[in-house]
């Protein structure tokens, strides 16, 4: 096996593992493959598998790719954020069979490990003055019930609906009363303006008091729980921008449909994060770990259509 040192996602060794699934031969196994799911740093398997060793060890990569070149957005980001591209492929390898409570708290406690790394602290201290977004009138979401049916609309349009400490706890409330309200039959949840929202309040980011108390809020005000918790009476329509959190909230929605304007993105890599409001496991659990890995692991935007041709999305309109 050559020197541990420096075998693929040690401290002197590559921070992935590039793996040509053509090449594979007899020799490859469910051994090999089990081995590559306890490495440290993201696997990436390259070409369509041949023969069913090949496809095993396709299936034990973090992402599969048809060609070399295309993986090479993905292994500029492994190598300028090591840590968080490690982090990501752990926690959506490890959430796969985990009830949803249990797969959340895994996501929690590595988002709040790399809150305290050097990749999310360099963000913090290179970023430019974020001023805190001003006012807007209104709820932060607004509520209209009319008999069975309850519609919420995110109302913070001129911020792009980020999602903010008022923004969270409004939802959280809002969803804890539907959630006990079995009058309420069907919720329909949208956003105002131009578009569904952009994630994490920026300006936000860093202000807990520290990593541990960030958890125990997670833990107490996740949107995504609630919504989980009551998701098949739950429809949400997306446009515009769906980002970070803008697409890990409603991704646990039953039914979630999308204009053909909405685009998806999972930018937290850049931060040194990784999707932190519940996305490891929404997504994954709509598209499968190596397509939610892409997304996290290139950052590019993914189209309405294509998340339709994924499952990310179940219908399109307009």
């Amino acid at each position: 096996m050559g020197d541990p040192a420096a075998m693929p996602g040690s401290l002197s060794g590559a921070p992935y593992l590039l793996l040509d699934l053509r090449q594979a031969g007899a020799a490859a196994h469910s051994e090999i493959a089990d081995w590559l799911t306890t490495l440290p740093c993201p696997v990436i398997g390259i070409g369509d598998p041949l023969g069913q060793a090949a496809s095993e060890l396709a299936s034990a990569c973090d992402v599969t790719l048809e060609s070399e070149p295309e993986a090479a957005t993905l292994i500029g980001n492994i190598q300028r954020w090591p840590l968080a591209s490690t982090v990501l492929v752990q926690v959506l390898r490890s959430i796969q069979t985990l009830p949803l409570a249990a797969a959340l708290a895994v996501e929690s406690l590595a988002y709040g490990c790399l809150q305290q790394g050097a990749e999310f602290r360099g963000w913090l201290a290179a970023r430019s003055p974020v001023a805190m977004p001003a006012a807007e009138p209104g709820p932060a979401v607004e509520i209209d019930r009319d008999g069975g049916e309850v519609r919420l609309i995110l109302n913070r349009p001129l911020h792009h609906n980020a999602m903010s400490v008022e923004m969270r706890d409004a939802l959280v409330e809002a969803l804890r009363w539907i959630r006990m309200d079995d009058s309420v039959i069907r919720v329909r949840l949208s956003g105002r303006g131009r578009c569904f929202s952009t994630g994490g309040e920026l300006a936000e980011f860093g202000t807990a008091p520290d990593p541990a108390t960030a958890h125990r809020v997670r833990s107490i005000a996740l949107p995504g729980r609630e919504l989980a918790l009551c998701r098949d009476r739950v429809s949400v329509e997306v446009h515009g921008a769906c980002i970070g959190s803008g697409i890990e909230f409603p991704a646990f929605a039953a039914d979630l449909q999308a204009r053909s304007d909405a685009f998806f993105q999972l930018p937290e890599l850049r931060y040194g994060l990784i999707p932190g409001a519940g996305g490891c496991v929404s997504i994954s659990r709509r598209i499968g770990r190596q397509r939610t890995a892409w997304m996290a692991l290139s950052g590019r935007r993914v189209s309405a259509r294509q998340a339709k041709d994924w499952g990310l999305i179940d219908r399109l309109i307009g």
